[in-house]
C-alpha cells in the first residue's frame, strides 16, 4: 500500500520543500497525509475541472505544478475557482499537492532541464546557483539553466525551432541583434528576474514568459528575449511528473491530465 506520505517523501529526494521560494506553498495542499493512493493525476494547475477529471478515472490525489492556494483562504463558500476546488477535492476524498518553485530550482528532473531537454542543449548549469539552505544536504540548488546548442543556428530558425518543440502558437521576441545564436537561457514561467544574469552569462536567447512590454526594452540589444506563454513554457512538467511516478511506483493507477488549464486563448 502506498499512501499520499510516501509520494511526499519520494518527492522530498526530488525537490525537497526547503528548496521553494519564501513566497511560495508547495507541499500537500487538501487532504489526509495518511490516505491510501488509489489513483493519481498530474497536471499544471489544480482546477474543477481537474478534479472533475480525478473523479472520473477513480484517482484520489492531484500532483499539480502551480499550487491552488497561494495566501490565506479565509472562507470556502464557493466564491471563487479557487473555494470551488478546494471544496469539490474535499468532498470528494481527493488529496492535492503542489511541486512548484521547489521543482523549478533543483537541476536534475526539474523543470528547466526539462525544457533544456526539449531544446537538445549540451553543458547544462544553473543560470543562478543557489546556496543549498540545508546544509547536510548535497543537492544543488538554483535558478534557471544555460546550455548550449550541438551547432549555431541562424537566429530566426532557432525561434521557428524553439516554436516546434515547445509547442506554442507564437513566440514573442526582442529585436534579432545577431545573425547567428548558441547559447540558450531558460526559466520556465515567469523569469524576468534572470534577465541580468543571462546576460551576465552572455546568452545569445533568453527563453521565458509573463513580460510587459516596457520589460522587453531592457534587453538592450545584449541578447533576444523570447516570450513563449507561462503554460507553454511549463506545459511538459505534467509528464516530467508523471514519469517520476511512473518509474518508482507501480501499485496504483496514474494518468496525466488530458484538459488543458491555460487561461490564455489565441485567435
Amino acid at each position: 500500500m502506498t499512501t499520499i506520505k510516501d509520494i511526499l517523501l519520494f518527492f522530498e529526494k526530488i525537490a525537497p520543500l526547503h528548496l521553494q521560494e519564501p513566497y511560495d506553498n508547495a507541499g500537500l495542499l487538501v487532504g489526509d497525509i495518511n490516505a491510501e493512493v488509489k489513483g493519481v493525476l498530474t497536471c499544471l494547475d489544480s482546477t474543477e475541472k481537474i478534479i472533475d477529471e480525478a473523479i472520473s478515472l477513480d484517482c484520489n490525489v492531484v500532483i499539480a505544478h502551480h499550487p491552488i492556494i497561494f495566501s490565506g483562504v479565509k472562507q470556502l463558500v464557493g466564491a471563487n475557482y479557487i473555494q470551488r476546488t478546494i471544496q469539490k477535492a474535499i468532498k470528494n476524498d481527493i488529496a492535492i499537492i503542489a511541486m512548484h518553485t521547489n521543482l523549478d530550482n533543483v537541476f536534475q528532473n526539474g523543470v528547466n532541464e526539462r525544457i533544456a531537454k526539449r531544446l537538445a542543449l549540451n553543458n547544462l548549469t544553473f543560470l543562478k546557483p543557489k546556496p543549498e539552505p540545508n546544509k547536510n544536504s548535497s543537492m544543488q540548488a538554483g535558478a534557471g539553466i544555460i546550455g548550449m546548442l550541438s551547432s549555431p543556428m541562424k537566429t530566426k530558425d532557432f525561434l521557428a525551432y524553439l516554436k516546434e518543440k515547445m509547442q506554442v502558437n507564437c513566440v514573442k521576441h526582442t529585436r534579432i541583434i545577431k545573425e547567428n545564436v548558441a547559447k540558450i537561457a531558460i526559466c520556465g514561467g515567469s523569469g524576468g528576474f534572470l534577465l541580468r544574469d543571462a546576460i551576465k552569462q552572455n546568452a545569445d536567447v533568453f527563453i521565458t514568459a509573463d513580460y510587459k512590454y516596457h520589460e522587453f526594452f531592457d534587453a538592450d540589444n545584449q541578447l533576444v528575449i523570447a516570450d513563449i506563454g507561462h503554460y507553454e513554457s511549463e506545459q511538459f512538467t505534467i509528464n516530467l511528473l508523471f514519469e517520476l511516478i511512473r518509474d518508482n511506483f507501480s501499485n496504483f493507477a496514474l494518468h496525466f491530465t488530458r484538459e488543458n488549464t491555460n487561461p490564455v486563448n489565441y485567435l
